[in-house]
């Protein structure tokens, strides 16, 4: 597929970047369950993580499609971008819906990547992806919010400067549609962490940096609110589909990776005395993944471009992340079926990818959540939650 030369000459840059992060890097993260800074900071200085920030703060002022090269690259070289491709899509909703003081408060040290926005406080423990349904809440106290509740999933708190925080302002009993109640917070965690807000690391099946949040009577000043109070949740709404976008292409990148991989390992590795690709039984696996993979990135592209140019892109976000997310678990499969008993060995990175691949069917919204998501808002079926 014929690609813009703007967009090859990104991937080009993105890929020789990741070159000098190689797999021996990334399992020494992984083993000690440590934080990759060197890789984040490296793509901070090449300016990848302000891809989406209008230059006049400091941002490259490119479009989705544009980031969604970076993302994608980054994972087809073996690399993990869960690390940082938070700060590139967050301050989506404070470039929308901040007031000018907020964007040239924080958008350049967000850009230069002297302030970190990585942590996103939405998901709960009663409440998962029922978003509305969200207990934590702002109390309004003089030009002070007082913050109470607990947020989980809250992935790289330990390592942001900063937290968009969705919280409740109004009673859900009290407003009249459901949206309605909720707002956004811009929470700076530097000042906030043993004042109220305590964040503990959450171990997982792969490093992810997830953490749980408390917030215990917190004291944030009251210009810390993004936009209009109890309009929160249509605010992130947009930022979900450029989140959704980008996680996408990550998949499609990993679904890349894991094909690359099969295939080398297929065409070297010699049983019976022929190498093992020859055999169908190996081949159509393959060859059924890469199909798989491409339509998948068909559908990236188009809900990129869909979001670059306005309007409301959800149907495509979402059938975006649904195709890419499953074409990256099957590449993944298939890539540890092809290795056999050395795609469990960690020095061929076969594992470690294995494990990440697997997180992107369930988050940032699960596959079921898509299907009803199209199943209401696409083919009109009725709402079933």
């Amino acid at each position: 597929m014929d690609e813009r030369e703007d967009l090859a000459e990104i991937r080009r840059a993105v890929r020789a970047l990741c070159a000098e992060f190689p797999g021996e890097y990334w399992r020494q993260k992984d083993r000690e369950r440590a934080y990759p800074a060197e890789f984040v900071d490296a793509l901070t200085r090449a300016g990848f993580l302000a891809a989406l920030i209008p230059e006049e703060f400091g941002g490259s002022g490119l479009m989705l499609d544009a980031a969604a090269v970076i993302m994608e690259e980054i994972q087809a070289a073996g690399c993990n971008g869960a690390s940082a491709h938070a700060q590139m899509y967050i301050m989506n909703t404070l470039l929308r819906y901040g007031s000018a003081e907020q964007k040239s408060r924080y958008l350049p040290g967000i850009a230069s990547g002297e302030l970190r926005l990585q942590a996103f406080g939405v998901s709960e423990p009663t409440s998962g992806t029922d978003t509305l349904s969200l207990k934590t809440r702002a109390v309004r106290e003089g030009d002070q919010y007082v913050i109470n509740g607990q947020k989980i999933w809250t992935s790289r708190a330990e390592h942001s400067d900063l937290m968009l925080l969705l919280a409740r302002t109004a009673p859900r009993e009290e407003v009249a549609k459901r949206t309605e109640g909720l707002s956004i917070f811009l929470v700076d965690m530097r000042e906030a962490v043993g004042k109220g807000l305590t964040i503990k690391p959450i171990r997982t099946l792969m490093n992810h940096s997830t953490t749980e949040v408390f917030f215990d009577d917190l004291r944030i000043p009251a210009t810390a609110l993004i936009g209009e109070e109890g309009q929160g949740f249509p605010y992130i709404l947009s930022g979900m589909n450029a989140e959704r976008i980008l996680i996408a292409a990550e998949c499609v990148g990993d679904a890349k990776w894991f094909i690359d991989k099969a295939v080398g390992y297929a065409k070297e590795r010699q049983v019976f005395g022929r190498p093992i690709g020859q055999n169908q039984g190996i081949q159509f696996p393959i060859a059924r993944c890469y199909a798989q993979m491409r339509a998948a990135e068909l559908m990236v592209h188009h809900a990129a471009q869909a979001y670059d140019a306005g309007g409301n892109p959800g149907e495509y976000a979402n059938m975006a992340k649904l195709l890419a997310s499953e074409a990256s678990w099957a590449a993944a499969d298939m890539c540890v079926q092809t290795f056999g008993g050395f795609g469990f060995a960690e020095e061929y990175d076969v594992e470690r990818k294995f494990r990440e691949a697997r997180l992107y069917t369930v988050a940032p919204i699960s596959t079921n959540l898509i299907l009803s998501y199209l199943s209401e808002h696409v083919l009109g079926l009725p709402r079933s939650y």
